[in-house]
């Protein structure tokens, strides 16, 4: 693969057309050219269809919007349309009405995909409508990414986030892409899962790799789809589309979701190598696994210790990378934890993939100890709050391998990681508190003599209501107390304001701004 070489005819959007070779490109960049890639891939197929991107805009996903919206022409030579959602609630709806398009008469594209996009909270509200969806389906060449946008050290949100809770709790199969590369790469066979088994695909990025550049190698058989051979009441798989969402009906799409479009999801998992095994010694005594991100973060720590693939092997270590947190495939499982003593999940947040592999194991004959978020004795082990980093779990790692391994290497990093952990750190620097020039809110908050305030989500404030739509609502509560004369309440975009309701509409069309089914599914007949 060739650099992306710099020509007279060079143009910034070439991480964007260019088809084969090394680019360079941030993680959101990556996330605008997926569609494409996919678009490309289809008309290699002799297939003619369309992407639909709605959603709601919030970090780390907060700059998708802009750069959909700055390369206009270029998705326009690719049939995308990009319609930014009222809410995320409104952005699902209207990408749900993109999967009904082919059920109407005289359809324009063979088929067309769906990219919704929501921070955390959004992925949380958005619930009903992904459930509904998922339960109708998806066309057989549509398609229908869902990205979440996860801030685990909430770091431009309210509370922290991991999406993939909520995603396993519509029956989404979850995918986790641990840099730009795998964005592309994971992308692409998202959008195959979600045509095989006729489910929505949850997409976790997270803040750090949504913001991070690098480079990424692209081709035409880059991604080469397999097909599982996968049956279903002993006839060959079909993902059929059922929009009848009512008994009895319903119960019998939860039944083809349970055991059918849920195992083809681990079919196709398991022959498209969603999930491997990425280090695999013959005399391994311990198994380490880890998705998305952390995978990374692990191999860092690994080298810290001293340990690189040579050394891995020469120590019996074997390491299990997951692209696929749900639903968990069984076979490469068993495979990863035959002959190990023990088996560690290490992952952010509360154990997810621990419990998979956990039930999994649980009936075998032979199995390791399964340790993740407590070690044998029932003690904290992989945090379950904040981010973990490579520095963390190099000392998290070092505990399971102290015991074995006799390396100078891990004992000198472990104890430097210590001491720079208890170093107190003073503040030596005083930073007041102030409004940026010409920020509306530098008047907002000057509040009447004997007032209360309080504030939305935004960067004067982080006191008030806990969800963004319920800002003014949360006030009705505390209001019939006597005590407080008055109550103003500011917001860094104003959602309810009469003054913002009007200049909003003054720049956009209701129909921009406002999608709904129908208005989505006439747009592709």
């Amino acid at each position: 693969m060739g650099p992306m070489a710099i020509t007279r005819d060079f143009t910034l959007d070439a991480k964007y057309r260019r088809e084969e070779g090394l680019i360079f490109l941030s993680g959101i960049q990556a996330l605008v050219r997926l569609p494409l890639d996919q678009h490309r891939a289809d008309r290699r197929r002799g297939l003619n269809t369309a992407t639909l991107i709605s959603g709601y805009r919030g970090s780390p996903l907060g700059g998708f919007d802009l750069t959909l919206e700055r390369n206009s022409d270029l998705l326009r030579e690719h049939h995308v349309v990009f319609i930014s959602g009222l809410n995320e609630d409104l952005g699902a709806t209207a990408i749900y009405g993109s999967q009904l398009a082919n059920l109407f008469p005289r359809p324009k594209y063979d088929g067309v995909l769906g990219v919704w996009y929501g921070k955390g909270p959004g992925v949380d509200r958005t619930g009903d409508i992904f459930k509904h969806a998922n339960y109708a389906g998806v066309a057989r060449y549509g398609g229908v990414l869902a990205l979440g946008g996860d801030d685990p050290l909430s770091k431009s949100s309210t509370i922290p986030s991991h999406s993939e809770v909520a995603f396993y709790d519509a029956l989404f199969p979850v995918l986790f892409p641990g840099n730009t590369q795998e964005i592309l790469d994971l992308g692409r066979l998202g959008f195959e899962l979600s045509r095989y088994t006729g489910l929505w695909v949850g997409f976790k990025i997270v803040t750090n790799v949504a913001d991070e550049v690098g480079t990424a190698e692209v081709a035409p058989d880059r991604v080469v789809i397999a097909d599982p051979g996968f049956e279903y009441d002993g006839r060959p798989w079909q993902q059929r589309q059922n929009p009848l969402l009512m008994p009895p009906w319903g119960l019998d799409t939860e039944r083809e979701i349970q055991y059918g479009r849920l195992e083809a999801a681990k079919a196709f998992a398991r022959v498209n190598r969603l999930n491997r095994i990425a280090l695999d010694p013959p005399n391994a005594w311990l198994g380490i696994a880890a998705p998305g991100k952390t995978y990374y973060d692990l191999r860092e720590a690994l080298r810290e210790l001293g340990l690189d693939d040579a050394a891995l092997r020469h120590h019996g270590i074997r390491l299990l990378q997951i692209g696929m947190l749900f639903p968990m495939e069984p076979t490469i499982v068993r495979e990863f934890a035959r002959g190990l003593e023990e088996l560690l999940v290490v992952e952010e947040k509360r154990a997810f993939c621990e419990l998979f592999i956990r039930d999994i194991l649980y009936n075998e004959a032979e199995r390791p100890r399964v340790l993740g978020k407590s070690d044998l004795d029932g003690r904290p082990l992989v945090p379950a709050d904040a981010e973990l980093d490579a520095d963390r779990i190099a000392q998290i790692v070092a505990t399971r391998l102290e015991r074995r391994i006799p390396h100078e290497a891990i004992t000198a990093r472990v104890a430097l990681l210590q001491a720079l952990r208890e170093r107190p750190a003073p503040l030596t620097l005083a930073r007041q508190p102030y409004f940026c020039s010409g920020c509306p809110h530098n008047r907002s908050t000057v509040l009447p003599e004997g007032s209360i305030a309080s504030a939305g989500i935004g960067c004067h404030g982080r006191w008030g209501s806990p969800t963004w739509a319920g800002k003014v609502c949360s006030g009705s509560g505390w209001r019939p107390s006597p005590r407080p004369r008055t109550s103003s309440r500011t917001s860094a975009t104003a959602p309810f304001s009469t003054r913002a309701r009007s200049r909003s509409a003054r720049r956009s069309p209701p129909a921009r701004t406002s999608p709904t089914r129908s208005s989505t599914t006439r747009r592709w007949r």
